[in-house]
């Protein structure tokens, strides 16, 4: 691996960035849209870029931290251009076209997109029970109302005044991940590891009595029983931002140059 770079600029890039500086193996580029180059400068201290090619010059690796947005301008020119791609975007993927064009850029660039664990665990178990087969995957997510603030959780309910946990999403997780783009890639990263986006089921929940992110993985299938529940909290600058998905976006950049991975 020789030079990393960022994709994004806010509290989930800064982690990165910070976390990776501490570490020993600093990112040297961050890759921002045309006119956010002074912002990104100043917000990660790394030399600003705007182009795929211009990032392939400065690193080989880069860390999508930039929302679904960020992978769907960015991604398979990156990919195309010789890097490989970190994303903590997973929900992006439910867009099979989006999904085709990372594939044919990984194809032409000899590269490979790499899917951040995020704000989730369990899903190295899930991924091997779908090995044997799977009957039942469901996903369950739980946040505060204001957790919900800007998604189409507000056109089904009065998040403001909610006295008890309400869900205001029960479907599929492709169904999710396209309408709750800001607040579903732990659906779609359970998709992906078990029986796809169509067949998981998902329930997205507002608890004014939760005080942490829940995320819940109910799974059933040829190797048993699994049922894993994560309570998860914020970054510190940022109430919407998962620290855990930023940790896993360090731990997945480590695990490049690691000589034992897990």
């Amino acid at each position: 691996m020789t030079g990393i770079g960022i994709i994004g600029h806010g509290a989930i890039a800064r982690y990165v960035a910070q976390a990776l500086a501490m570490g020993g193996t600093p990112a040297s580029a961050v890759l921002a849209r045309p006119g956010r180059e002074a912002a990104a400068q100043a917000a990660l201290g790394l030399v600003p870029v705007t182009e795929a090619r211009e990032m392939a010059r400065h690193a080989r690796l880069v860390v999508d931290c930039a929302g679904h947005a960020g992978l769907s301008a960015n991604g398979a020119a990156l990919l195309g251009a010789g890097c490989d791609v970190i994303t903590l975007s997973l929900g992006a993927l439910a867009n099979d076209m989006l999904k085709e064009a990372l594939k044919q850029g990984a194809e032409a660039g000899g590269t490979t997109l790499h899917l951040a664990s995020g704000a989730i665990g369990a899903l190295d178990a899930l991924a091997a029970a779908a090995i044997g087969g799977l009957d039942h995957v469901c996903y369950t997510g739980t946040k505060p109302p204001a957790g919900w603030a800007g998604s189409p959780a507000e056109e089904v309910l009065e998040l403001a005044s909610l006295t008890e946990a309400t869900a205001h999403f029960t479907g599929t997780a492709r169904q999710a991940a396209l309408s709750y783009p800001k607040n579903a890639n732990v659906a779609a990263a359970v998709a992906l590891a078990g029986i796809g986006f169509d067949a998981t089921e998902v329930c997205l929940i507002a608890d004014p009595a939760a005080a942490q992110n829940i995320h819940r993985i109910e799974a059933q299938g040829a190797f048993g029983r699994l049922d894993f529940i994560i309570s998860g909290n914020a970054l510190p600058d940022n109430p919407k931002s998962s620290a855990l998905a930023a940790m896993s976006a360090v731990r997945a950049v480590r695990n490049q140059t690691a000589w034992m991975r897990l």
